[in-house]
């Protein structure tokens, strides 16, 4: 059976939408964690308050001895249930704005090394396209943070 080497313009296409599909991936979660979060990140000034946000630590675990209790259906009412419940939401709404804070220095990361490997032209493209399939997904544009405008203008 005869194998034929893919041309250099295949390869370099499918090189090219697998980065534009990690772009895309990126910014639906990044779009995602904000809408959940209930902030915007329709400007510049926005992403930066994110950045800049100083979440609290996330809650200690509880005692031990109230955690072996939950495991004892006999007792009615839980010491510390009450802390536990805000305690659980508190973690993941941190954790949460951990992720987006990540998702964010991530997507820089990653377009830096996008422009030193395939140029800005490319790269360019890449994130249109990729903001144009998430607003086409339903997502208004800027909800993951990248300014459209902005590189449509820049050419």
């Amino acid at each position: 059976m005869p194998t034929e080497n893919p041309s250099v313009n295949s390869v370099i296409s499918e090189r090219l939408q697998r980065m534009e599909s990690s772009i895309e991936e990126l910014n639906a979660r990044i779009a995602r964690l904000a809408i959940a979060l209930g902030v915007s990140l329709d400007s510049e000034h926005d992403v930066q308050r994110v950045m800049a946000r100083k979440s609290p630590p996330p809650p200690a675990p509880l005692p031990p001895q109230a955690v072996e209790r939950r495991t004892d259906r006999r007792q009615s009412a839980l010491p510390f249930s009450g802390l536990d419940r805000r305690s659980g939401t508190d973690r993941r709404l941190s954790y949460k704005w951990e992720e987006l804070r990540g998702l964010l220095v991530l997507r820089y990361g990653v377009e830096k090394t996008y422009v030193e490997q395939v140029g800005l032209t490319a790269t360019r493209h890449i994130m249109v396209s990729a903001e144009q399939h998430l607003t086409r997904g339903g997502f208004r544009p800027g909800a993951d943070g990248m300014d459209l405008k902005h590189l449509l203008d820049d050419n």
